[in-house]
């Protein structure tokens, strides 16, 4: 295979989401008081964090680039807050706030992940926390609507989460994961998008501890109600018995893994310490962190792909807010938008792309393992449990069999 576009590239942002994400909420130099923001006892203090967010001025739409700029001295000042605080520290003052999402031990280790200072390490954070939220706020939507929103930006557009914690404070979390023209965390990370240089860990840090001030919000809500936040069951996969067409993955394989990833045409070179972390998670047994990482790449690399039979590089960068990403949706489709036939199933070949015809078909198999299940709404626990280790182990023991043959 000849070289494909995309080597020398040093981010798949867009010239203005790069701006957004990466430079926009640094712009303004204000130092802002951490005490206005959340209290000793990590109470937040929500009116100092919605007065930052502006409007358009006619009528109430967001605006999202003034938005983000103004919020930018406030995610620093809690991001020098959170890091400052110990492991117990921060289990102590915040801990109990995340009760909410059922798993608030995933907090404390996005809390390491972000002393860590591996940009890598942080990325997968954001991507555990944005997975945990969504299932966490679909379950409080169900506390007033009957059928939760499939996409997250209309679970955050609904009415029913307004009810629960108020317009203005929804509005602040449209403006960090509820849309394109926002920072669209959730999206540009889940999507293969980001690098892991690409996302600032302020932001993660506020993530924190906005999802700690919802637990406050939600908890007063509850009092007043007298009603009870259930929480939907998870599912295990079941009916596994296609992955065993993937030969196991040894130490051999891994160490063989490890040297083809800094050659493969597959991947973007910005792109590598993920797939680092990858196999770092493989080994030490984190199956889930594994997947999750390796999901976000096999889109990445799908895309490149896509752009190079295609002859489109410039699908390789996030879309702007008024053009659709290219996901696995478009990549995998007989057609372009345009109409025209898309090369990449030919270029793949029948046997990875026919599921029908084909059992062992290997980009169906892979998405009907993972897709549906951690990156929108997962069905099971985003941390490594006993219940689901055995799927997500076959999980990403197929993805580290499959993507190299590239």
């Amino acid at each position: 295979m000849e070289i494909l576009p995309g080597d020398s590239m040093t981010t798949c942002l867009s010239p203005l989401v790069h701006d957004l994400i990466c430079n926009l909420g640094f712009e303004l130099k204000e130092i802002c008081d951490i005490n206005s923001i959340v209290t000793q006892n990590g109470e937040v203090r929500w009116k100092a964090i919605t007065d930052r967010v502006r409007y358009e001025e006619l009528g109430r739409s967001l605006d999202y680039r003034r938005s983000v700029q103004q919020l930018g001295p406030v995610c620093e000042a809690i991001h020098l807050h959170i890091s400052a605080l110990t492991r117990a520290q921060f289990e102590i003052q915040y801990s109990p706030w995340y009760q909410w999402t059922t798993y608030p031990e995933l907090f404390l280790e996005i809390l390491d992940a972000l002393q860590s200072s591996q940009p890598a390490a942080v990325s997968l954070g954001v991507m555990k926390l944005a997975s945990c939220l969504e299932r966490a706020l679909g379950d409080v939507f169900l506390l007033v609507g009957k059928e939760c929103p499939f996409l997250l930006r209309d679970l955050l557009a609904s009415a029913e989460l307004a009810q629960v914690f108020g317009h203005a404070v929804m509005d602040i979390l449209k403006v960090f994961i509820g849309s394109p023209c926002g920072l669209n965390l959730r999206n540009v990370l889940w999507h293969g998008f980001a690098s892991p240089q690409d996302i600032p860990p302020k932001y993660c840090s506020a993530m924190l501890l906005l999802t700690a001030g919802l637990g406050q919000l939600l908890k007063s809500y509850l009092h007043h109600t007298k009603v009870t936040l259930a929480h939907r069951p998870f599912v295990t996969l079941t009916n596994l018995e296609d992955v065993i067409v993937f030969p196991g993955v040894t130490y051999e394989v891994l160490s063989a893994l490890e040297t083809v990833m800094t050659k493969s045409n597959f991947l973007l070179k910005i792109m590598l310490p993920y797939w680092e972390m990858a196999v770092s998670k493989f080994k030490s047994h984190r199956f889930a962190d594994c997947t999750m990482l390796l999901l976000s790449q096999l889109e990445a690399g799908l895309r490149r792909l896509f752009a190079a039979v295609n002859k489109c590089p410039d699908r390789l960068l996030t879309a702007e807010s008024t053009i659709l990403y290219t996901t696995f949706d478009e990549i995998l489709a007989k057609h372009m938008s345009d109409g025209s036939m898309n090369q990449l199933p030919c270029f793949l070949g029948e046997p990875a792309m026919v599921k029908p015809m084909y059992p062992q078909s290997r980009v169906f198999l892979v998405m009907n393992i993972i897709c549906g299940v951690l990156r929108s709404r997962p069905a099971w626990p985003v941390t490594d449990t006993t219940r689901s280790d055995c799927s997500h182990f076959c999980a990403s023991e197929c993805l580290m069999i499959w993507l190299p043959s590239f």
